[in-house]
């Protein structure tokens, strides 16, 4: 049987799965119920410091882009750091840490950027018995306007001299959260890595507004005719999440550095995608909002039935497997050709493939009618760039794939003959892009 142990940062958990700093995290309450479904950790949401007290609003804090079925696409938020008291937070850490051992405790932390704030609150913390702590550099709304959240995240100076501080005052794994409202997201995980993070966590939410009510005109949720942007997340930030992660994972300058993955995460195959991408855990919330936090179940059940599949005896030896396949574009294999195949077993002549081609694409998907009047569509070969727009609107599972030319063929487009996928292809010639120079950031 795989075993899903994990240790992250120096913190030992049963699974990599935990519930990211939000809602769900805000008390004893939703965290023991979370333990009690399986979740391997947890990062209690965001504490700030004593006598600053924090005030929601009375109104809606969710919105969300919804499917013609209603299914969830993305999820936005306006809400804020935690407006329990510091005390009352502190106490029930120190509690379920207590009857809960086993699983991974941090603890988020926001306080004015400002040293004497977080050498004040660092040690109450530590007093917990929590396992490690998480900074906030990534809320971008509510706080980020008090000069907090992804106002500091947005400014690598800021990252290391506060992760510098939090290093200094405490003996407790750092892990810094990073805002996805930047440029690079490599700078800001350099700094934070250059103040001794042990660890950095991303994404945190984006920008964002969710839209406007077109018969009063005013955007929406709103509370007293007014709305702020928010925080959007959900499975719609999945594929941005994904991109980042790998940037940090394959970055010279933060190479070993650990890895939490967040953003859109809800099931288990969304969890291996950030895992060979190189997280060493991930966490999880606007899924457990929707569905509970029996999800993780499934979560579990999954990853451990792949990895028996796979071979693969702890989740360690998947972190970061897919990373030499990311590349820049400059580095692709321009003399690698693909061509649509349609199956005409399963193909259903609805037709969108052709549409879809000839309307926006290459003209690359014929069309005929057999003597019974039947539509049948084939592909031009002649004219196929292997694009895969066709394979991603076919309604039909499989019945759209592509194949690879095999090194010697000729590619009916081009008249080229396909290399061997060995060549060397960043000297090959008929690379457009071998004499150009290349700068790394």
């Amino acid at each position: 049987m795989a075993n899903l142990q994990t240790t992250f940062a120096g913190i030992r958990c049963p699974n990599p799965f935990w519930l990211a700093s939000a809602p769900p995290t805000d008390k004893a309450y939703n965290v023991i119920r979370a333990f009690e479904a399986g979740w391997g950790g947890v990062v209690w949401k965001t504490l700030g410091e004593a006598g600053a007290p924090v005030v929601n609003v009375n109104g809606p804090r969710y919105g969300a882009l919804l499917s013609p079925d209603r299914r969830l696409i993305g999820f936005n938020n306006i809400e804020l750091i935690t407006d329990r008291d510091l005390e009352i937070n502190l106490t029930e850490i120190a509690q379920v840490k207590r009857d809960w051992p086993d699983r991974a405790m941090v603890v988020s932390i926001m306080v004015p950027c400002e040293e004497a704030s977080w050498k004040a609150i660092l040690p109450r913390v530590e007093d917990t018995g929590c396992d490690g702590i998480e900074l906030n550099f990534g809320c971008p709304h509510g706080m980020s306007e008090r000069g907090m959240g992804a106002a500091v995240g947005q400014v690598p100076e800021y990252i290391e001299m506060v992760t510098a501080w939090c290093k200094h005052y405490s003996k407790l794994p750092v892990i810094v959260k990073l805002t996805p409202n930047i440029t690079d997201i490599r700078h800001p995980a350099r700094a934070a890595k250059r103040g001794g993070a042990d660890a950095v966590s991303l994404i945190n939410t984006i920008n964002s507004i969710m839209g406007v009510d077109p018969y009063s005109l005013t955007m929406t949720p709103a509370t007293g005719g007014k709305g702020s942007h928010g925080g959007y997340c959900g499975p719609a930030v999945k594929p941005i999440a994904l991109n980042m992660v790998a940037e940090i994972a394959r970055d010279p300058q933060t190479a070993g550095l650990p890895i939490s993955g967040i953003g859109g995460i809800g099931n288990w195959r969304d969890a291996l995608d950030f895992i060979a991408l190189g997280a060493g855990c991930v966490q999880v919330c606007t899924a457990a909002m929707v569905y509970g936090f029996k999800i993780v179940q499934e979560m579990n059940d999954g990853l451990s039935n792949y990895m028996d599949e796979m071979g693969f005896k702890s989740v360690g030896e998947i972190v970061g497997r897919a990373l030499p396949t990311v590349s820049d574009w400059r580095y692709l294999n321009l003399n690698h050709i693909s061509k649509a195949v349609i199956d005409q077993a399963t193909c259903i002549q609805c037709g969108r493939c052709h549409i879809a081609c000839e309307d926006t694409s290459h003209q690359a998907i014929g069309i005929s009618t057999d003597h019974t009047g039947k539509r049948r569509y084939s592909v031009l070969e002649n004219e196929c760039v292997g694009c895969n727009l066709c394979v991603t609107v076919c309604p039909v599972p499989n019945c759209l794939s592509l194949r690879s030319l095999a090194p010697g063929e000729i590619d009916q487009r081009t008249g080229k003959t396909v290399l061997s996928e060995h060549a060397d292809w960043t000297t090959h010639p008929n690379n457009p892009m071998r004499s150009q120079p290349v700068t790394m950031a």
